[in-house]
């Protein structure tokens, strides 16, 4: 397998670019298709990589996917709660777009999709502690229901014209490189205002739990389903571990050293009680599990915006 050439849609992103890392240093050509400029890995970080830039939204994917035997779909235009604001957007951007790169893998006889999903929306209200690939799918927002039309879709393909795919569901993935601004990603979010002295808004009682997973354990997880041949083509990715929000400030504030002033906002109508997501299939058919620690990561990632003088 080493040698073969992958591609990376997202590649210089926050998730894509540790993935790039582990292909490039496991022996693989990869190949990087991003928007000029994005992310924090930039094409002169990736001097060993063939980066491609270009827009998902508007451009023919053919000439990008040529020569490649697995493509990695980690684009996404939209978050959850901004995708709530616009889902016409969120599907013609999203849906859309992932339909022509399916279409283009077909013509280019790539041997496996990819794609990043999200454990953390597609299952809606949990009926059991732990959330199994097999529980009910009932999204509160147009993000999961993009993300499980999505799923669908390679489902179809692989029916239709013999296409591979593998799915992994993510919890909250956060580490290094992380989003600090918008919408997405409380981790970045709260640390970069622990930086600066800044209050944290958590919306509602605190008491919403998420599973949060590191960075570098899903690249793992990404390089994990390339060789993967079990009869499973879906698996939840994350830590099988629950944090409130309350309990994430308090973590915060033992690895920064530093007191949080908490500024509480009514709850969000997209926001789920909870989400912990079952691994064990993970763990079996992907030989994958999570290896660093809430607390270590929380750390490193703490390092990373602490060097950061744009943060």
């Amino acid at each position: 397998m080493s040698g073969e050439r992958c591609l990376v849609l997202g590649g210089a992103g926050f998730m894509g670019s540790p993935l790039v890392d582990l292909l490039a240093r496991s022996g693989f050509r990869v190949r990087v298709f991003d928007l000029p400029g994005c992310g924090s890995a930039s094409p002169a970080q990736l001097s060993e990589i063939e980066f491609v830039p270009g827009d998902f939204v508007r451009d023919k994917l053919d000439a990008v996917v040529a020569g490649c035997e697995y493509v990695f779909h980690l684009i996404g235009t939209t978050v959850p709660t901004s995708s709530n604001r616009n889902p016409v957007f969120d599907v013609e951007s999203n849906v859309v777009g992932s339909l022509r790169l399916l279409e283009a893998c077909v013509r280019a006889r790539v041997r496996k999709v990819v794609f990043a999903s999200s454990g953390g929306t597609v299952y809606g209200e949990p009926q059991t502690e732990s959330i199994p690939e097999t529980h009910s799918t009932e999204p509160r927002s147009s993000y999961g229901i993009t993300k499980l039309t999505i799923e669908k879709y390679l489902a179809l393909f692989h029916y239709l014209h013999g296409l591979d795919y593998t799915v992994l569901r993510m919890g909250n993935v956060y580490g290094p490189r992380l989003p600090v601004k918008g919408e997405q990603g409380v981790v970045g979010f709260f640390l970069a205002h622990l930086k600066h002295g800044e209050p944290l808004v958590v919306y509602g009682d605190g008491q919403v739990a998420r599973d949060y997973v590191y960075v570098e354990d899903v690249a793992r997880a990404f390089r994990a389903a390339m060789a993967q041949t079990s009869p499973f083509r879906v698996f939840n990715i994350g830590s099988g571990i629950g944090t409130t929000l309350n309990e994430m400030v308090g973590w915060l504030e033992k690895v920064t050293g530093r007191s949080a002033q908490v500024l509480r906002e009514p709850g969000r109508p997209s926001d789920v009680r909870a989400n912990v997501l079952d691994v064990s299939r993970a763990r079996e058919h992907l030989n994958w599990q999570p290896s660093v620690s809430l607390e270590e990561g929380l750390r490193r990632t703490w390092k990373w915006i602490l060097d950061q003088e744009q943060i």
